[in-house]
């Protein structure tokens, strides 16, 4: 696809060479069909299109840019054309180098001369300005010490433009290896530079030499004129008239001259104003542009220009320039109550405070800006928690509520940096949520005042002191001064300073920390202050005090604002006071846990549903274990020792107190059991009874009503008082042990004392139950229908009573085989000890007997102890014994045989009844 227009063609520039910002004409073909269309022109390689100036098609005017290249091409580009070419090329001078001592017949630009010794431009006024190498031969820098060349020339100088110019001096520092054939080429240079000078001034007075001329024709006029008048005039005539002649021609000329040579008085006095002013202008100008530097914020430039004029004008006499120069140390003065206001305002970042205290410091800025930047910010740190416990405190008491909406805590959104929402998505347990349903969430979304002020407080802390600290490290090293001020001497004066007020730091550093620790033990801690700080870090509305879920949350975010402190290098003993702080959070959260723990083991009586297992055991065992570990798990960080953190238990009253705790947790879950089993029927709620099918019911009298008497409640309670004795409690003992509590074994032994206390109230209770009914039966029995020991008629087999007492004692291993087969021979046991030791006194009791009386007695005593056998204990066995004995003894073969035949007439009768005893031994031997 072919263009619209030919490429642009450069076929002519004018001049074709020259400086930088040289003004050019280019012309050519093609170079465009207006301004919009001319989109490119580089001459020797540098972009010169802002400059350019488009005439027409042929023409375009412009200014050559500093380009890098000596020779180059002139491209035009444009949008109709594309980029062209050049037919010609534009070659860059290097500027003239004007020595100092040159003269020139153009006005040189003193503020950006061109200085030879350093081959760089310099902006700095001519009264500084030094000439090139005057002996115009190579500098040898010879390497005499600096101080030795002072000592051997005092109160002289190298500088050849000083008034105490020392030539030995500059020829040891600077020509001290040149030969002497050198040094005769350099008097030859000097003298050439001089004659060079003197035919240089004769060349500027060219411009005068028309006055001259004019004068000398003047003279010849007179001189031809006064011959024409004869020589016949005598000579004193002639002379006089001559001397006339030369007065008229003198008033004449005076005349003539007397106005040209006013006007050229006063355009000198012009001219040496115009150049005071221009070669001075520097200092005539800088009060204003002190005021607009400083309005645009480049206050390095108002810092450069000051030290110039107090270099160059500091000192001088001239009144014009003390003047101005007075004016100048107003504006600077502004200026430095102008940077000092900006460095005590807060907030301010780190880097700006560096660069105000440096500015400062190359004023010259009376007192020590640094430190009272470090007051000022120390001051609005202490400022700043305040007022966050403030806002705090008035919201806390406006809403009139405990809690606030956390949206941190939202367990619905992505995982947030905030360590409350970590704690919201980690924790797994709330007050009772191990035994309740989750139907209610929304404590999740809620963090109490005090643990969003602990979080706000220590975040503010930790993201505020980094600087503090590090402006006062840099306030020690000296690194908040610039060279200048190392020059000076300032730097090392700031290390002096800082050395001498090391002190008055470390106690800003110790009151910003004790302020922390007090705010936070006001807001969870309130109790540990002294009275007359509560009004100043207190003021909380305490309606309940925190759970040990949201202390184990404090204790973490403090624990990290420690580790973010430590890890600035902040000596350990002005952190030790948050150590303090972090074992009394730790102490008082293994308290409240605890204490909480105590109160949920405490509702675990309402959530006893009375289901029993085939060993006799409900899930409140399980339960009470379970609450128990869930509680010590909570405490596992708490308990754990970060880096420097002492024990939890390195206080002997801690360990009591935990100790304690422990014991009554034990305590309160034995209360529970005594009160499940002691609470009226009327009172248990058995709306959420069920039946476990899995367990043995023999005689389904536990589950045939919805209720369960106060027996079945007893061996219930016993049987988990059995297990907890034997399982239970040595397991949380572990747990304790596997955690680092300390005193164990009483925790264990004085649980296991009350648990046993319990256990034996609560057997004597069933016994009393059971075992009562039935021995009070036998007396009756025995003597029902006016029976008579010493009157009765032959034993025809055991009486009623007798088997009444034995279906009672069945019916009690019965309902205690149904619950827990385990109890069976302790309860079994002890109601045969309470029904022999009965029989026994009743026996006792009998003054005499007949024959059939004593055969009859001893049937039913034999009867019943063989029926019982298996539960005889040394007591029964004694008791029964005690019994026989009472009786006469049998005399004839007769009555024994009568005995033996009656007594298997009996378990042959009773054997369906009897074999419940056989079975329980059997399951007993196997168990």
């Amino acid at each position: 696809m072919s263009r619209a227009r030919q490429p642009p063609l450069v076929t002519g520039i004018s001049p074709n060479e020259g400086i930088s910002w040289t003004k050019v004409t280019i012309r050519g073909e093609n170079l465009g069909t207006g301004p919009a269309d001319l989109i490119g022109l580089t001459i020797c390689g540098h972009n010169c299109l802002l400059t350019a100036e488009w005439m027409s098609a042929s023409k375009i005017v412009c200014r050559v840019g500093q380009a890098k290249n000596d020779k180059g091409d002139i491209i035009v580009t444009t949008k109709s054309g594309g980029k062209g070419t050049s037919t010609v090329s534009f070659k860059l001078l290097k500027p003239e180098k004007i020595g100092i001592l040159d003269q020139s017949a153009v006005w040189v630009d003193e503020m950006n001369y061109y200085d030879m010794r350093t081959d760089r431009n310099k902006g700095i006024p001519p009264l500084s300005l030094r000439p090139a190498n005057p002996l115009g031969i190579e500098i040898d820098k010879g390497r005499f010490p600096q101080k030795d060349l002072e000592a051997l020339f005092p109160g002289m100088s190298a500088d050849f433009t000083s008034e105490n110019f020392s030539a030995a001096w500059y020829l040891i520092e600077n020509h001290s290896t040149t030969s002497f054939d050198q040094l005769k080429t350099a008097v030859v240079n000097l003298k050439k530079q001089a004659n060079k000078k003197n035919e240089g001034s004769l060349a500027y007075v060219k411009g005068g030499l028309s006055t001259f001329f004019e004068a000398q024709d003047a003279l010849s006029a007179i001189h031809q004129k006064l011959e024409a008048d004869g020589t016949e005039k005598v000579e004193g005539s002639m002379t006089q008239k001559l001397e006339n002649v030369l007065n008229r021609a003198s008033n004449t000329a005076d005349t003539l001259f007397q106005e040209v040579l006013g006007r050229k008085d006063k355009a000198d006095s012009t001219r040496n104003a115009l150049n005071v002013l221009q070669r001075f202008k520097f200092l005539f100008n800088l009060p204003l542009n002190i005021e607009r530097n400083i309005q645009k914020g480049d206050y390095d430039v108002v810092i450069n220009d000051y030290e110039k004029a107090k270099s160059l004008f500091g000192k001088t006499e001239v009144q014009v320039f003390k003047k101005y120069y007075a004016e100048v140390e107003t504006r600077i003065e502004s200026l430095r109550e102008l940077l000092l206001d900006k460095l005590l305002e807060t907030p301010s970042t780190l880097h700006d405070q560096k660069r105000y205290i440096r500015y400062l410091s190359d004023l010259h800025a009376p007192g020590d800006p640094a430190w009272q930047c470090i007051g000022a910010q120390h001051q609005w740190i202490l400022q700043l928690m305040h007022n966050c416990k403030e806002s705090y405190v008035k919201e806390q008491k406006g809403k009139d509520i405990s809690l606030v909406y956390t949206p941190m805590l939202d367990l619905e959104g992505e995982v947030r940096p905030s360590p409350i929402g970590h704690l919201a998505q980690t924790a797994s347990l709330k007050r009772g949520s191990s035994f309740q349903s989750g139907r209610d969430d929304a404590w999740r979304y809620k963090a109490p005042q005090q643990v969003v002020f602990v979080e706000k407080l220590t975040k503010l802390v930790v993201s505020q002191l980094p600087n503090f600290w590090k402006l006062w490290i840099s306030y020690v090293n000296g690194s908040l001064f610039s060279e200048t001020a190392e020059k000076s001497g300032q730097m090392e004066r700031s290390k002096k300073n800082a050395r001498q007020r090391q002190n008055d730091f470390k106690k800003m550093i110790q009151e910003v920390m004790h302020s922390l620790v007090k705010l936070i033990r006001g807001a969870l801690l309130p109790f540990s202050l002294r009275e007359g700080e509560s009004r100043q870090y207190g003021g909380w509305e305490m309606k309940s005090e925190l759970s040990g879920q949201w202390l184990t949350h404090v204790i973490q975010t403090v624990r990290l604002s420690s580790e973010s402190l430590t890890a600035l290098e902040i000596p350990n003993d002005m952190l030790q006071i948050i150590q303090d702080l972090i074992l009394d959070l730790r102490v008082r959260c293994i308290i409240v846990t605890l204490q909480h723990t105590a109160e949920d083991i405490k509702r675990l009586a309402e959530k006893e549903d009375w289901v029993v297992d085939n060993e006799g055991l409900t899930s409140l065992p399980s339960q009470f274990e379970q609450c128990i570990i869930h509680s010590l798990q909570s405490l596992k960080t708490v308990l754990d020792c970060k880096p420097g953190e002492a024990s939890v238990f390195q206080q002997p009253r801690t360990q009591e107190d935990v100790c304690q705790l422990s014991i009554g947790i034990m305590q309160v879950f034995i209360d529970c059991l005594e009160q499940l089993s002691t609470k009226p029927d009327g009172d248990i709620d058995t709306a959420h009874l069920s039946v476990d099918v899995s367990s043995p019911d023999l005689f389904g009298s536990i589950h045939e009503d919805s209720s369960l008497s106060s027996e079945q409640r007893l061996l219930i309670a016993l049987s988990n008082c059995r297990y907890l004795e034997r399982h239970t409690f040595l397991n949380i003992a572990e747990h304790f042990e596997k955690h680092g509590f300390q005193g164990i074994e009483k925790i264990t032994q004085v649980s296991m004392e009350s648990l046993k206390e319990l256990d034996q109230r609560l057997f004597e209770m069933y016994i009393e139950f059971k075992a009562d009914p039935i021995v009070g039966s036998l007396e009756p029995g025995i003597y029902a229908g006016y029976f008579d020991w010493k009157d009765c008629l032959v034993p025809g087999g055991v009486r009623n009573y007798l088997k009444e007492a034995l279906v009672n004692i069945i019916a009690v291993h019965a309902e205690v085989f149904t619950i827990s087969k385990e109890l069976v021979p302790r309860i079994m046991s002890r109601v045969v000890e309470a029904v022999s030791e009965e029989l026994s006194r009743l026996m006792q009791c009998v003054s005499s007997f007949s024959k059939n009386g004593a055969l009859q007695a001893r049937l039913e005593i034999c009867a019943l102890r063989d029926a019982v056998a298996i539960y005889l204990t040394p007591e029964s066995s004694s008791s029964f014994k005690q019994a026989l004995e009472a009786l006469p003894q049998l005399s004839s073969g007769t009555d024994k045989k009568l005995l033996e035949e009656l007594l298997n007439k009996f378990k042959s009768s009773m054997h369906l009844q009897l074999t419940c005893f056989q079975a329980s031994s059997s399951t007993m031997m196997k168990t």
